[in-house]
């Protein structure tokens, strides 16, 4: 990403799967009414930051959530609701055999597994899946294209290690990062605000 350029990171809004505490990762789950209405809340905060929306490069994730918000955002912008990108490298990290399964579930169905992504969070791998180290790599390929201002819709994972790679933080940490969908980030090289 070249200096000076601004990412405007949107988490997907809520969906159901978030609201029970089941692992999504990269299974298709549709944005629920919280969702949509997170989606427009951060679609107007945006349309009061952008002074030129066509100025500006739209990219998500293509999976359902995300693609749902970026039309919330888009439309809220004034701006045609398919006038964006996808690319595969913005979806969640893969949680393998984990996806669908209730976090409360784990500790009595794979407690250690459990265990082991509690001991390094960063590189742990569920099987079938993919780690944090994994994803930081697919995103850091992306990150490296950004040629100037995005409003990028993705997923938790990808905002935590965009964060990683932007603000220098210590991989470790990566994975607990704050994910809210009910506001999101203003990205740039050693800095970042929440709005």
């Amino acid at each position: 990403m070249r200096l000076g350029t601004i990412l405007y990171v949107i988490r997907h809004g809520e969906t159901d799967w978030n609201l029970i505490g089941r692992y999504q990762g990269q299974t298709d789950v549709p944005l629920n009414a919280r969702g949509r209405t997170q989606a427009a809340r951060n679609g107007g905060v945006l349309a009061g930051l952008l002074a030129d929306p066509a100025a500006v490069d739209f990219v998500a994730s293509p999976l359902a959530r995300a693609r749902e918000t970026m039309e919330i955002v888009r439309r809220a912008l004034e701006q045609p609701s398919q006038g964006y990108r996808l690319d595969d490298r913005l979806k969640e990290v893969h949680f393998g055999t984990w996806e669908g399964l209730l976090w409360d579930d784990l500790r009595s169905f794979d407690s250690a597994d459990v265990a082991a992504r509690h001991a390094d969070p960063f590189n742990w791998r569920a099987a079938g899946g993919e780690s944090y180290a994994d994803l930081a790599r697919r995103a850091a390929a992306w990150l490296a294209e950004v040629e100037r201002d995005t409003v990028v819709v993705t997923h938790g994972g990808v905002s935590r290690v965009l964060r990683g790679h932007l603000l220098g933080l210590d991989w470790r940490e990566v994975p607990r990062l704050e994910v809210p969908q009910d506001k999101f980030l203003i990205l740039r090289h050693g800095e970042q605000q929440w709005v």
